[in-house]
């Protein structure tokens, strides 16, 4: 039987931390270890999105800031909310307050770097099993021992500092104040309309989003993702949320209806919201290269391949990534075969070159620190995660030595991707690139070098 409760101060969902440009699935830290870590403590465990209610989600998440026995606050991504409710926890209450973050993220501002912070590991898409089983314990210690410590330490800096103020009746004063809002909220709330007890919180939307897209039932997703939308917009008309948008714009241009330039046009309106040609955003960024990549080949309006490129090449330069760097390379290589200035085509092609050689240093300094997982506690989901990324990293060594002209170090990689491959639609999906990429390279810009140099 539980005995508290505890409230998860953290982003959802996919987040990206701009100051180092990975992106992280803040879904699978909260799944796989601070909700599983919060329960073997002994307490019941709340995110936002798990909450219940009627109106605004301000009042509960202000009353659980106040009220809850402990706040774990994950400030992964440096997302500015959790920073934000971390500062609300640290006001009204002195002590149960425990702060975490990934350890990929660069140093803390100022103002929290002399707070105790556990760190844990995140791969991007999930979480290691060693690592999900050690954190867990970790979490679970720290929350235990504050519960059990009497009198308690003071973890909140206000308190540390500012040695007069006195939490007991601060907190009775706000207390007053949140069930005063609560009881005019219910007034409001019975006078407008009668709350849906069946209606389904946002965690359960997402989780039919999730299930639909595995499905690849595009328009089912896209239907429970646009309901999800429009409750966040009757609660914050102003703000849109990026990771949703994102999400959207990417099951919309997959469902391909009504027809796929239309449905791409319509997740290029979603990603315009984003604002993509100035944006810092690798995820924003990448969507809106794709989008682009896929109207300039079903139209062939030159102004799609501009842009596409325009968004790898930022995103590229943002994250450092192979993703964006081998589509930003591909593309030079479109735009060279499709200009009529002879430089132009040449300086895109020289540059697609040197992209490549960017990213086989990126591709090999994955391989090289990512060995074949191994031990106990690998699962069988644990090395579909990992070979799934290594055929990506693979294939693109394999398409960029093939860019290169390097013919026997592409066949090679391409021999450990296709070894490999999770899903038969992989291999495929490869080769069908690289027979695009090849005729580029056939028609080479470099000839005309050539033929004056004769």
């Amino acid at each position: 039987m539980p005995n508290g409760t505890c409230f998860v101060v953290m982003g959802f969902g996919v987040k990206t931390d701009f100051e180092t440009g990975r992106s992280l699935d803040l879904n699978k830290s909260y799944e796989n270890m601070i909700k599983p870590a919060v329960e073997a403590a002994g307490l019941t465990c709340v995110r936002a999105d798990e909450i219940v209610h009627s109106g605004e989600i301000d009042l509960p998440m202000y009353q659980q800031l106040l009220s809850a026995d402990v706040v774990v606050a994950d400030l992964s991504t440096s997302n500015k909310n959790a920073f934000y409710e971390l500062g609300v926890r640290h006001a009204l209450r002195p002590y149960t307050t425990v702060v975490i973050c990934e350890d990929g993220m660069k140093p803390m501002a100022f103002d929290v770097n002399h707070i105790l912070v556990r760190t844990y590991h995140h791969l991007g898409e999930d979480i290691g099993s060693s690592e999900a089983k050690r954190f867990i314990q970790v979490l679970s210690d720290a929350i235990t021992q504050i519960m059990q410590k009497n009198p308690r330490d003071y973890d909140s800096p206000v308190y540390t500092f500012l040695n007069g103020l006195k939490a007991p009746q601060l907190a009775e004063a706000v207390k007053e104040a949140v069930e005063d809002a609560s009881t005019s909220n219910q007034v409001a709330a019975k006078a407008t309309a009668s709350a849906d007890d069946d209606s389904k919180t946002h965690s359960e939307l997402m989780k039919e989003v999730d299930k639909a897209q595995k499905e690849k039932n595009w328009l089912k997703a896209k239907m429970f993702l646009s309901t999800v939308r429009d409750n966040l917009k009757l609660k914050n008309p102003d703000k849109e949320d990026s990771y949703i948008l994102q999400r959207l714009a990417l099951i919309t241009y997959k469902s391909k209806y009504p027809t796929e330039v239309d449905a791409l046009k319509e997740a290029h309106g979603l990603l315009q919201l984003l604002g993509p040609t100035d944006t810092n955003d690798p995820e924003t960024l990448g969507l809106w290269g794709s989008v682009h990549k896929r109207l300039w080949e079903l139209t062939q309006e030159r102004t799609y391949l501009d842009e596409a490129v325009r968004a790898y090449e930022r995103g590229f330069y943002i994250r450092n990534d192979y993703y964006n760097g081998i589509n930003y390379a591909f593309l030079l290589n479109v735009r060279a075969a499709n200009t009529t200035d002879v430089g132009e085509s040449i300086a895109d092609f020289v540059q697609a070159k040197r992209v490549r050689e960017e990213v086989l240093a990126i591709c090999q300094k994955w391989v090289d620190s990512n060995p074949l997982p191994a031990g106990d506690d690998v699962t069988p989901a644990i090395l579909e995660a990992y070979w799934k990324t290594a055929y990506w990293v693979h294939a693109t060594i394999g398409e960029a030595y093939t860019g290169l002209g390097n013919e026997a170090l592409a066949t090679e990689a391409f021999e450990k991707a296709y070894a490999n491959a999770t899903e038969a639609w992989m291999p495929d999906t490869t080769k069908e690139q690289i027979d695009k990429l090849q005729k580029l390279l056939d028609n080479s810009p470099l000839r005309f070098i050539k033929e004056e140099a004769n």
